[in-house]
């Protein structure tokens, strides 16, 4: 699945996990409301005040993820978890008419890919009405999200050369530049061929990094049911709900650098896109996501499922969500620690292997 702590191999048993993402985000949204890129270009300042203009918007972003995973289950109650992410970002910039004029383009394409923030996961499980078949059962899940992301990706696809060595602003950067902690409580529950469950958890952002900003806290709500029609296919359904709180302080180069006030230095002045702006990040959504999985040999899953968005509420303009597609590829390795382990060896005895 991909909520994360949902699932978990048997005892004693490793488990890699492939999964590539896309998400895609088109047009803009303040609060509930859609907004037509033309309509937030122009001049930020006029007789010395903002007039809720800029002088670059985003119209269009997709992001691409690669998350790789490898786990373990010590015991019965017990699982961890090493995910690395790669991310690679493609954001479509529209120009003002000034910038059209100075950049001889209607726009550009910013771009930044490389290793995202990296997170070590545990998983204990708090109750199981039966310890070998549970039917209900309750867990704790704790992560750390560590800084391996860069925050030093540069503008280097700017059509105006002095632009193309300044910073990229905060959606663009590839992590969080600090350690996050995540908990959660998690509650699944089956009768055969149903299983049901809900996950919630909150992620902290606790203090600043070295750029003097932190992201907003995440707080994440996750319900979900799942069929099983064949004994190798099941089909999923899921909503998932999140609100993200505004970036706290301010990147540095947004108040010392062209790329973010109109004004050097001078907190009052107006943004020059609302990308630069730290109150424009951050809000609620609630996505739908359709799922199917299918196990096409012994220890392999495939689970395949695609999210669209029933309600989206951003502290905008900023841009909102049209879909993400994600597929997953699970491989479990039995240790020969493991009951599947020797229940294959007992197997292969019997034909003859």
């Amino acid at each position: 699945m991909n909520i994360p702590g949902g699932g978990v191999p048997e005892t004693q048993e490793i488990r890699f996990k492939i999964s590539p993402m896309w998400m895609s985000m088109d047009g803009l949204r303040d609060g509930s409301e859609s907004l037509a890129a033309e309509s937030l270009l122009g001049m930020p300042v006029m007789m010395g005040s903002a007039t809720g203009k800029y002088m670059a918007v985003p119209v269009a972003m997709d992001m691409r993820m690669l998350n790789t995973a490898i786990g373990y289950s010590f015991t019965d109650d017990f699982f961890a978890a090493l995910m690395l992410m790669t991310k690679e970002n493609d954001m479509v910039m529209r120009f003002n008419s000034m910038m059209q004029g100075l950049s001889g383009e209607s726009g550009f394409t910013m771009k930044s890919s490389g290793l995202a923030d990296t997170m070590v996961m545990a998983k204990y499980r708090l109750y199981a009405d039966d310890p070998l078949i549970p039917r209900r059962q309750a867990s704790l899940l704790f992560a750390l999200s560590m800084p391996t992301g860069s925050l030093d990706e540069k503008n280097g696809n700017h059509p105006l050369a002095l632009r193309q060595t300044e910073q990229l602003p905060y959606s663009m950067q590839l992590g969080s530049g600090t350690f996050d902690p995540t908990v959660g409580i998690l509650y699944q529950a089956s009768r055969s061929p149903y299983w049901w469950g809900a996950n919630a958890s909150a992620t902290l952002r606790l203090y600043d990094n070295d750029r003097d900003y932190h992201l907003g806290n995440e707080y994440k709500l996750d319900l979900y049911g799942m069929y099983q029609f064949r004994h190798d296919m099941l089909v999923q359904l899921q909503l998932n709900a999140s609100h993200r709180d505004k970036i706290q302080g301010e990147m540095d180069e947004a108040v010392t650098g062209f790329s973010g006030r109109v004004t050097k230095n001078d907190p009052a002045s107006p943004y020059l896109s609302p990308l630069w702006d730290p109150n424009r990040y951050g809000g609620r959504k609630v996505l739908a996501t359709v799922g199917f999985q299918w196990q096409p040999t012994s220890l392999q899953i495939l689970d395949f499922n695609v999210g669209v968005p029933l309600y989206q509420h951003l502290n905008g303009p900023q841009l909102e969500e049209d879909f993400r597609v994600m597929l997953t590829w699970y491989i479990e390795i039995p240790t020969a620690s493991s009951i599947r382990y020797n229940d294959r060896l007992k197997r292969d005895s019997q034909l003859g292997f």
